[in-house]
């Protein structure tokens, strides 16, 4: 069936406009400046249209009840004269004269959406003002009338084009976000709850094209909607996942001595907050800082260690149950040892011979006898590191020197074969490389293997990065201003690294949870641009990319720990330069974080795609169709907001829609796609592992162009049956499903010379238990429905 519509029929909505349960649609008539509405008989069939003015070129609509009788009414944007008009049902259907709102000038309107922003209760309205570049918020009285225009500002050029809205924070409050084609970019408008709403944030797109339409979906089964990008021309979608990023924008300073270099921390007396100890290269000191557990400190006192001090870490080295502090003294080739009193104070040092120019140190029980030992990475031309054994006193052995080929700038302890012996990684800055000695539990260590990294290596971080329970790397690489990730097997070897940039030569790292998401995260201080680096991750071993905080002058050292107690990381670092310690307080935010593009290909223009289980692990896939490179494409979920690399299969040509069902009934789901370019539709059978077979193509009919494809059961057998719009031949075609993956040849129903059919939606319109179907005529500028008879 066709019904006429006004002059180029655009935005389109439905709803119940006569209180009579039956559905009635409202269209756009952009080229006569009116609004059509067809009211439904609720047996498929629709009266003509009753007609209501708007104001110039109408091209988007939104169905909402704006004053509070139960009734839906219509909200309009107005392209060519930037106005919104609101038209009031009143009775049977009928709606009051237009009620006309302003924005701001020159607005130009392109997208509408209603929500109640300000928790009244009474429906507001947003509207995208692409000409003003930014959006306008009314909010309603419950009556049909609203107050002024708020203005909330997309930033200059920004030129918004698509609105999308929902809870992304999950704090009960309504959010937008905005597709900006000028800048192409994304914002997010986080909601107060009170109809006004916090600065926007923005996220960049991965390429130069201008994002088109932005739309939302639950990816990774948090309870929070992520937000999808489409652009114009290019071979890729957006996945924006929001996370709880642990905000680090709340700073606290402490004055320090000249050139403090790093920092560690434990608890000196005992009261059950953390305290830390930072040296102090110029005056070859270290200086203890007894906590408050609130996040600020009070220094305490100064002791002498031995000459230029490089890097401190405590632990307990006489087993008293107190915190201990040993130091590494670059220029006299010494560690230093401080034994802790347990009250916050600490005796003389007392020194041990170390291999020369001692730089990081690093603590286990090498040796199995439930004594801390120490390693300490050499930065001399030795090429070395050095094991000191423990006796249980606070005195240790002489020490032991294992080569690594390198200047040994940092090292790590962690057990990386799963033998319960401590093996020790060390970063070797002139070779690009980490050294791995696995331990033999008797506190010897067999010959080093290497693995490379990016350039100049200056500290490395242990942790399961991944969660596989088994040990990974990462390594901050100073000279290409990079971290390496590199995952371990848990047999003493390790995949390749990974590489992610940071930002200006990150000289120390360190991993934590930040967010509180139960996956470890990276963070690095960057001496060059004073800043750290946060890079969020993923949970499977992949990570964001970084975001960066500012930090005192020239950080030289990072690290992680709870000073407030309120269950969150905080960021530490001392700043060279500035003879300063920055506190960095973990805080509940929650932002956007691109969480990664899907690549489709060089040429691929991704036109069209379906989500699914296609693996049968209730972690939602994508599937989609690259026009552009004649392929199916297949993005298997990790369940996380991540994805596989892409899988191809070959479609006929110029694919232009997909469709997902279960053709042969072995309750693996399988993929339809319609080949425009040689009149098929092409059938994948799914194998239950997210791979398909080849396509069997079926066809449509002599220069039919198949421009969208749908599924349903069409004749009551319970078997699933393709539908496909086809453009070329003015005509819907059906294929029966034989419920073995093959079909009947095309049936095909006419929708009129010259109607170019292009989309179509199937659904029961006439409440009789059959499947109906609408098409979306482009060349007759119509609606048709087809109610299925028998």
């Amino acid at each position: 069936m066709i019904y006429l519509t006004g002059d180029r029929p655009l935005g389109l909505a439905a709803g119940d406009f006569n209180n009579d349960t039956r559905l009635d649609i409202a269209v756009c008539n952009a080229g006569n400046n009116t609004i059509g509405v067809f009211l439904g008989y609720g047996n498929g069939s629709f009266a003509s249209q009753k007609t209501y003015s708007t104001g110039a070129y109408p091209s988007t609509l939104a169905v909402s009840d704006l004053n509070n009788d139960s009734r839906p009414d219509i909200v309009v944007t107005n392209t060519n004269d930037a106005t919104v008009s609101i038209l009031l049902r009143y009775d049977r259907g009928a709606m009051k004269n237009e009620i006309t709102f302003t924005p701001s000038a020159g607005a130009h309107l392109t997208c509408v959406a209603s929500s109640d922003f300000n928790n009244d209760s009474l429906l507001d309205i947003v509207v995208a003002n692409y000409g003003s570049n930014n959006l306008g918020v009314i909010l309603g009285y419950g009556n049909g009338t609203f107050g002024n225009e708020m203005i909330f500002s997309t930033g200059l050029k920004s030129h918004p084009y698509s609105i999308a809205i929902n809870d992304f924070n999950k704090d009960g409050q309504v959010d937008i976000a905005v597709a900006n084609h000028g800048t192409k970019s994304l914002s997010t408008f986080l909601g107060n709850g009170n109809g006004t709403f916090e600065s926007q944030a923005n996220y960049s797109t991965s390429f130069d094209f201008a994002p088109l339409a932005v739309g939302v979906g639950d990816f990774n089964s948090d309870g929070r909607s992520e937000i999808v990008v489409a652009y114009d021309d290019t071979g890729n979608l957006d996945v924006f996942v929001i996370y709880d990023t642990g905000d680090f924008s709340h700073r606290m300073t402490y004055s320090a001595d000249v050139w403090p270099k790093c920092i560690a921390f434990g608890d000196f007396n005992n009261d059950t907050r953390l305290d830390f100890v930072v040296i102090t290269r110029y005056y070859s000191t270290v200086t203890v800082y007894l906590g408050y557990g609130n996040g600020s400190f009070a220094k305490q006192m100064t002791y002498l260690v031995g000459n230029f001090p490089f890097f401190v870490a405590v632990g307990d080295f006489n087993n008293d149950f107190r915190s201990d502090i040993v130091v590494t003294n670059h220029d006299d080739h010494t560690v230093s040892v401080l034994l802790g009193y347990g009250n916050g104070s600490f005796a003389t040092q007392k020194t041990f011979s170390a291999g020369f120019e001692p730089y990081c140190v690093a603590i286990g029980d090498f040796n199995n006898d439930s004594r801390l030992d120490i390693v300490v990475a050499n930065l001399d031309s030795s090429n070395s590191i050095s094991v000191l054994l423990e006796y249980g006193n606070g005195s240790f052995a002489s020490q032991e020197n294992y080569s690594t080929g390198s200047r040994s700038w940092s090292a790590a302890v962690g057990d990386f074969n799963n033998d319960s012996r401590l093996d020790i990684v060390v970063a070797n800055f002139d070779s690009d490389s980490i050294s791995l000695l696995l331990g033999y539990g008797n506190g010897s260590f067999a010959r080093q293997v290497k693995y490379s990294t990016g350039r100049a290596p200056t500290f490395v971080a242990v942790g399961d990065v991944n969660n596989d329970s088994r040990l990974d790397i990462v390594v901050a690489n100073r000279d290409d201003s990079t971290a390496s990730v590199l995952l371990g097997y848990g047999n003493g070897s390790f995949a390749n690294r990974m590489t992610y940039s940071t930002s200006n030569f990150p000289d120390s790292v360190a991993v934590g949870d930040l967010n509180n998401d139960t996956r470890l995260d990276i963070v690095t201080n960057n001496y060059r641009d004073n800043t750290v680096s946060v890079l969020l991750g993923y949970g499977n071993g992949f990570f964001a990319n970084q975001m960066t905080y500012s930090i005192g002058t020239t950080p030289q050292y990072v690290a992680l720990v709870d000073l407030n107690n309120d269950g969150r990381l905080d960021i530490v670092s001392p700043n060279i330069a500035g003879s300063s310690e920055s506190v960095l307080l973990g805080d509940a935010n929650q932002v956007f974080v691109k969480q990664t593009t899907l690549i489709t290909g060089n040429g691929s223009r991704p036109i069209s795609f379906a989500t699914g289980y296609f693996d049968n692990d209730n972690h939602l896939d994508i599937a989609l169709v690259n026009s552009g490179t004649n392929t199916m494409g297949i993005f298997l979920g990790y369940g996380n907001g991540s994805f596989a690399n892409q899988m191809e299969f070959s479609t006929g040509s110029t694919p232009m829609s997909i469709a997902v069902g279960d053709f042969n009934n072995d309750t693996i789901l399988d993929i339809v796609v319609a080949n425009y370019g040689n009149d098929t539709v092409g059938v994948f059978l799914g194998y239950d592992n997210g791979s398909f077979s080849s396509q069997n193509m079926f066809t449509t009919g002599f220069e039919s162009l198949p421009r969208m494809v749908a599924v349903g059961d069409f004749n009551n057998d319970t078997l699933l049956d393709i539908i496909v719009a086809n453009y070329g031949t003015n005509n819907v075609g059906v294929l029966l499903g034989y419920g073995n993956g093959s079909f009947a040849d095309v049936k095909v129903f006419s929708t009129d010379y010259g109607s170019g059919p292009f989309s179509i939606s199937v659904d029961d319109f006439n409440n009789d238990g059959k499947l109906d179907f609408a098409v979306a005529n482009k060349g007759a500028d119509n609606l048709e429905i087809f109610l299925q008879a028998c």
